[in-house]
């Protein structure tokens, strides 16, 4: 079994390198971010036709989240039940007996700024709808662009950005209570290469010159976590004309039973 997230910066301009990537690589689950149209826009029958179906919320010109799987999903709801939010920034749904999770985490801006706060906000009232999800379905998966590194070996210039959007104490201490709640990170629970990113700037030759953060996680509850085989980013995606800014990252599991 395999679950993946990517955030795809604009659907509608990569839906042929989001479909490409299946044909490649036909995982069970993938969670879309940033899909920037409406629901009525999204290309169902594009997925349909690729052997897969899809639950979404769209908003215009920004946000949009999605799930695609091979599999039946259910129980699906959009955003955070506990958070009065006006953003689509959450997906969820089953996945036979594992809830799957899909967001998009706010960007936060600078720190001090309202929409830092925001952040900050929608990041606790997460941290409370997730802890009630794991006690209806011990079986969880979150993932999807979080929009925050863990520390220092997630960026690339630690001490230049230090303090700064995505690598801040506010920030990372959130993220640490996400994972007090029993989730783990999946890709740190095996070797990695060392500089291993999944997001570049495309100024500057941030690619090329390996210039990036790691804000794209998967985070699995403990039954998840026995059941892990792998986990890694796939960069080759990055490489292509008129690339998402990220790079999907992929989890396999074995059968969950």
């Amino acid at each position: 079994m395999q679950l993946a997230t990517w955030n795809v910066n604009s659907l509608a301009v990569r839906l042929p390198q989001v479909l490409d990537w299946l044909a490649a690589h036909p995982v069970d689950v993938l969670a879309l971010q940033e899909l920037k149209l409406t629901d009525d826009k999204f290309p169902h029958a594009e997925f349909a036709q690729a052997g897969y179906q899809s639950v979404c919320f769209g908003q215009k010109t920004y946000n949009g989240v999605a799930l695609i799987s091979c599999q039946p999903l259910d129980g699906v709801v959009r955003n955070n039940p506990l958070f009065a939010d006006d953003m689509a920034r959450i997906i969820s749904a089953n996945l036979g007996d594992v809830r799957v999770i899909g967001a998009y985490f706010p960007n936060g801006q600078a720190p001090g700024s309202d929409k830092f706060e925001y952040k900050l906000e929608w990041l606790k009232a997460l941290r409370t709808w997730v802890k009630s999800e794991l006690l209806s379905h011990p079986k969880l998966v979150l993932m999807g662009d979080f929009n925050i590194t863990f520390d220092d070996a997630d960026v690339w210039d630690p001490e230049g950005m230090r303090d700064q959007i995505h690598c801040t104490d506010e920030e990372r201490y959130e993220l640490s209570a996400l994972t007090a709640l029993g989730l783990h990170d999946s890709l740190r629970l095996f070797p990695q290469p060392p500089k291993s990113y999944s997001w570049w700037d495309y100024r500057d030759m941030g690619f090329r010159r390996n210039r990036g953060l790691r804000i794209d996680h998967i985070l699995v509850s403990e039954p998840l976590k026995a059941v892990a085989r792998a986990c890694a980013i796939d960069k080759t995606p990055r490489k292509n004309e008129r690339p998402s800014d990220h790079a999907p990252v992929i989890l396999t599991l074995d059968a969950t039973g």
